[in-house]
């Protein structure tokens, strides 16, 4: 518990900032929303762009105009920015005792460094949580003027699961990488990579049919808004393989810790 606690302060700021980075995000996107509410004729410039460019942001699927299918819109955006933060944090909690020097005070703790990992990773689900639910509760103050009919809220709760699903596919493999790199000062940036590399893969099956099977290897592919407005669900097989990315991930990283060599 001391643990948990103290991760959950030392990295308080860091909450702090990432919350003020999804208000300022949330704040311009509400404010280019006005610009399209109840005004079709906004609509005619998409009719301007490619095809293929409306495909791969899902802009097609839904109508502008209203703050459902403008939040839809944004809904990938939303996970990207969240994943990004969760990864950093599963990757930071567990390498910074050797980037921070603090490895050999934390190795004469009376606890296994399995029940290390466990608290940290407990504490880095708790700020993914409380930025979830500031994201959840900026949209909310910030759409209420647009009076959002009961189809808004059941859509922004279903998108709000699959963005918390996304973000612990992504704390997973960071916690795996800031336990299993040995070079703990590049673990942050191999897991922002590699979810940036996810990203982009998710764009480009947007513009590219043919390149549909790539979908698997991107999570940002696994929680289409457009279904999710329409079905009001989730693929089951998707959420499966979140699953099992989530689970191979923490009991690599927690195998993998407990057996490496740790930089003092």
């Amino acid at each position: 518990m001391n643990i948990f606690l103290r991760e959950l302060r030392a990295n308080l700021k860091s909450l702090l900032t990432w919350s003020v980075i999804i208000f300022l995000f949330t704040s311009i996107a509400i404010a280019k929303f006005s610009a399209y509410e109840s005004n079709p004729e906004m609509l005619e410039i998409l009719d301007l762009m490619p095809p293929a460019l409306l495909a791969a942001f899902s802009m097609q699927a839904f109508n502008l105009t209203t703050i459902t299918g403008f939040f839809g819109v944004m809904f990938t955006f939303f996970a990207l920015i969240l994943s990004i933060a969760a990864a950093m944090w599963g990757s930071n909690f567990i390498s910074k005792e050797e980037r921070d020097k603090t490895v050999e005070f934390s190795l004469t703790l009376p606890v296994t460094r399995g029940k290390l990992i466990i608290a940290k990773t407990l504490a880095a689900v708790t700020n993914c949580i409380g930025l979830l639910l500031v994201t959840g509760g900026i949209t909310l103050a910030m759409v209420a003027k647009y009076q959002p009919d009961s189809e808004f809220y059941d859509f922004l709760s279903l998108c709000l699961l699959a963005i918390f699903i996304v973000q612990m596919i992504f704390l997973a493999i960071g916690i795996f990488l800031g336990c299993a790199m040995k070079q703990h000062k590049r673990s942050s940036s191999t897991a922002v990579s590699i979810l940036l590399g996810t990203y982009f893969l998710s764009t480009l099956v947007g513009l590219n049919e043919n390149l549909d099977f790539l979908k698997y290897f991107s999570p940002f592919k696994y929680f289409d808004a457009g279904m999710m407005l329409r079905e009001s669900k989730f693929e089951a097989p998707f959420v499966w393989l979140s699953l099992g990315i989530i689970a191979v991930s923490l009991i690599g990283g927690y195998i993998t810790y407990s057996k490496r060599d740790l930089y003092i």
